[in-house]
C-alpha cells in the first residue's frame, strides 16, 4: 500500500496542501507549529475515517471555516484507488471510495492498513486500561470486519444497559427481564471479541518478544505482554449475574470485555511503575513494531507507517534498529515528520533507499 499523492483544503492548520510523495520514504521537515504532524494526521484519517491526535471531526476543520476535505489518491497492488473524506458543521462525515460513497463508514476501516508512532504513544505504557484495549482494537478493526461490528454493537448496547441501571437508580424500581434483554446482547457480542482478542494475544506476544529482543541493549531483561479478561474464568453471562448487585448500586456495568487489559511485565513487574524511561521507550517501539508485523503478516501487504518527531524522542542504537529494518525492506511507505532537516536527511540517507524531503515552512 502506498499514498501516491495527497490534497487538504481546511485542514487543521492547513489552508491549501497538495503534496505528490516518494514510494519509499517522505519526511516532512520544518519548525514546530506549521502543519507536519497535522499532514500525517490526515494520512491517518484517511485510513480510519477520524483523525489519531483529535477524532472530534469538528475540531478537525481548519478556524473560522465550515469544513474540510481530504483527499488521496493510492497504489494498492497495482490499482489506483481514491479516497476522499469530508465534513462540514451540521451535517454527516462522507467518505467516497473512486468517487463512490460509503454507505456504511466502518466499511472503509482496513481498506488502508496504516501503524503510526508518535510520542503520545506512551499512554500505551502510563495510561489505564482503556488506552490498551484501543491499541487492541485499532489492529483487529483493521482485519475482521465482524470483529468491528460487534464492538460498535456491545459499546452501543452497553451505554444503554449502564442508561437503564441509573434510570432504576433514581426511579427507585427494577425490572430484570427488560435489563435481560441488554445482558443477552451483551453477551452475544462479548465472546467474538474475547475470542479475537485472546488469540491475537498469543500471536501478538511473540512477536513484541522478538522486536524487544531487537531493541534492547540489555539481553537479561525479561519481558511479557498477556491479555487480561474476566472471560477468562467466567463467561459474560456469568460475569453479568455476579456483578448485578454491584452494578446496581454502581449504576454502571462493571463487568465484561470493556474491562480488559494488556498487561505490560519487565522482569516480572509493571513496566510503567518498575521500567525506567529508556526500558518503557524500548517496550513502546517494540510494541508498535509488533503491530506492524501483525498486520503485515494477516493482510498481505506492508502498512503505511507514519513516525511523528521519532529522531527527536529515540537514542542512536533504536534510531540504528529502525535505520536497519529500513534496509531490509522490511517496511513500505514510511512518512516522517521532524523539526531538523539535517537531522532526518542525514538518518534517511543511511537506509539505502529513495527518499523525498519536504519543507512545510508555513501553516
Amino acid at each position: 500500500m502506498r499514498l501516491k499523492s495527497l490534497e487538504l483544503i481546511n485542514y487543521k492548520n492547513i489552508e491549501i496542501g497538495r503534496f505528490s510523495f516518494d514510494h519509499t520514504i517522505n519526511c516532512f521537515v520544518g519548525p514546530n507549529g506549521v502543519g507536519k504532524t497535522t499532514l500525517l494526521d490526515s494520512i491517518y484519517h484517511l485510513a480510519f475515517t477520524k483523525a489519531y491526535f483529535n477524532p472530534l471531526s469538528t475540531q478537525n476543520i481548519r478556524h473560522g471555516q465550515e469544513f474540510f476535505a481530504i483527499e488521496g489518491v493510492f497504489d494498492r497492488n497495482g490499482s489506483e484507488e481514491q479516497i476522499y473524506i469530508g465534513f462540514k458543521k451540521g451535517a454527516k462525515k462522507i467518505v467516497k471510495r473512486n468517487g463512490k460513497i460509503y454507505e456504511r463508514i466502518t466499511d472503509h476501516i482496513g481498506f488502508i492498513p496504516l501503524v503510526i508512532i508518535s510520542p503520545t504513544d506512551r499512554d500505551l505504557i502510563l495510561e489505564g486500561s482503556e488506552v490498551r484495549r484501543k491499541f487492541i482494537d485499532s489492529i483487529l478493526a483493521q482485519l475482521y470486519p465482524n470483529y468491528l461490528e460487534a464492538l460498535l454493537n456491545y459499546n452501543r448496547v452497553l451505554a444503554q444497559r449502564n442508561a437503564l441501571l441509573k434510570y432504576f437508580a433514581s426511579n427507585h424500581t427494577f425490572d430484570e427481564q427488560t435489563l435481560s434483554v441488554y445482558n443477552d446482547q451483551l453477551i452475544d457480542s462479548a465472546q467474538l471479541i474475547y475470542e479475537k482478542r485472546n488469540e491475537f494475544n498469543e500471536k501478538f506476544a511473540l512477536l513484541f518478544n522478538e522486536q524487544y529482543r531487537a531493541i534492547s541493549p540489555n539481553e537479561s531483561e525479561s519481558v511479557s505482554v498477556s491479555y487480561q479478561s474476566g472471560l477468562h474464568q467466567n463467561s459474560m453471562g456469568e460475569l453479568l449475574e455476579q456483578s448485578l448487585s454491584k452494578d446496581r448500586l454502581a449504576q454502571h456495568t462493571t463487568e465484561g470485555i470493556h474491562k480488559d487489559d494488556l498487561c505490560l511485565e519487565l522482569n516480572g513487574h509493571l513496566v510503567k511503575r518498575f521500567g525506567s524511561q529508556g526500558q518503557q521507550k524500548t517496550f513502546l517501539i517494540a510494541l508498535k513494531f509488533a503491530q506492524y508485523d501483525f498486520l503485515k503478516d494477516r493482510c498481505g501487504e506492508k502498512p503505511i507507517v507514519l513516525l511523528d518527531d521519532i529522531f527527536d524522542k529515540l537514542d542512536d542504537k533504536r534510531v540504528e534498529r529502525l535505520v536497519a529494518l529500513v534496509k531490509k525492506d522490511v517496511f513500505g511507505q514510511i512518512f516522517i515528520s521532524d523539526t531538523s532537516k539535517e537531522r532526518t536527511e542525514l538518518v534517511v540517507k543511511q537506509t539505502d533507499q529513495s527518499y523525498q524531503m519536504i519543507s512545510v515552512d508555513h501553516a
